[in-house]
């Protein structure tokens, strides 16, 4: 395994992760029972934006750069409490306005735990892994291994705790991906079916997308969300323009939670006026199988995408049940 996380610590797509990451940990700090967290592709844990690998790229200048200078998120409203916790993480890595350390999808979940919630993470990457288990210490109540994400998996499901959210996040350094991380999830789900799953995914390839989903559906899961954010206009060969995350269990409200946030989060670390961001209910046995979109119509963005897989657009913030099943019929 060669991909090193370090070239992209803080971009985008980590933004958007780790907010949503955020946000369903702190749904599920809303019951006072333990839960755990379990990632498969940890990383080092934290990330030094003034090193080689990051200065290389600067991709995190156009994410959590672009953030915390942000001047319309400077506001009280509830909805972007999440947003001030995850940057509050960051700040106390740093000092002053001096923007050098970002903290990987572990740190974070570590920094949101309770006391009696527990954490095991895992990195293939032999270097990567030395790094962690020194990011982390001694604990009680984490735990640190060393082992293939996939086989890893099937180890720590069902947690003791019976409740809990797993982050699958390859790096995408070999193709297959998307079909691991199908097989993956359906295996998991079956251990473990009371989970929230969190699945990172990359936008370069959208019939492989559109696959990918199509794949899950056709699996049997019964509750799947997708999140999707798009800083610039979809090219194919292009450098990634749009990141996603599946989650599998979505938290009751949270695709309202995410309606009203995700908007205000695509304006600030847009790259082009046309950026865009969808909310698309993939299966549900309550919810309405369709897509609360916002932001300028993504068939612009991404024409190839949008012909494999559909969609219909609406606006986030005045979308109801009822406009949903007038609209139902107006696909194309």
């Amino acid at each position: 395994m060669n991909y090193r996380h370090g070239f992209h610590a803080g971009n985008f797509a980590d933004v958007i992760k780790h907010i949503v990451l955020a946000l369903i940990i702190e749904y599920l700090k809303k019951k006072s029972k333990p839960f755990r967290y379990i990632d498969t592709h940890a990383g080092c844990g934290l990330y030094d934006l003034h090193g080689d690998q990051a200065t290389r790229t600067q991709e995190w200048e156009n994410g959590i750069g672009k953030l915390v200078t942000a001047k319309q998120l400077d506001t009280e409203d509830a909805q972007f409490d999440v947003v001030r916790s995850y940057l509050s993480i960051i700040a106390d890595l740093n000092s002053g306005n001096d923007l050098q350390f970002y903290p990987g999808s572990p740190l974070i979940a570590r920094a949101l735990l309770r006391e009696h919630d527990r954490l095991i993470v895992n990195e293939l990457h032999a270097e990567d892994c030395q790094l962690l288990r020194s990011n982390f210490g001694r604990s009680k109540t984490s735990k640190v291994m060393n082992l293939d994400a996939w086989n890893f998996l099937r180890s720590p499901l069902p947690p003791p705790e019976r409740h809990g959210v797993i982050l699958i996040d390859p790096p995408f350094e070999q193709p297959g991906e998307f079909d691991r991380m199908v097989q993956g999830l359906t295996a998991a789900a079956r251990r473990f079916a009371t989970g929230i799953y969190l699945l990172w995914y990359p936008i370069k390839h959208p019939r492989e997308v559109a696959r990918f989903k199509q794949s899950l559906v056709e699996s049997g899961l019964k509750r799947l969300m997708a999140v999707e954010v798009f800083v610039t206009p979809f090219a194919e060969g292009a450098a990634l323009t749009g990141t996603g995350l599946l989650v599998h269990n979505p938290p009751f409200g949270i695709r309202d939670e995410l309606a009203k946030l995700l908007p205000q989060l695509t304006k600030t670390l847009s790259q082009d006026p046309s950026a865009s961001c969808e909310i698309e209910v993939l299966a549900d046995e309550k919810w309405l199988k369709m897509p609360w979109t916002v932001g300028a119509g993504i068939q612009n963005i991404c024409p190839i995408y949008r012909q494999n897989f559909p969609i219909l657009l609406a606006s986030c913030d005045t979308m109801t049940d009822s406009s949903a099943a007038e609209t139902a019929d107006r696909r194309d």
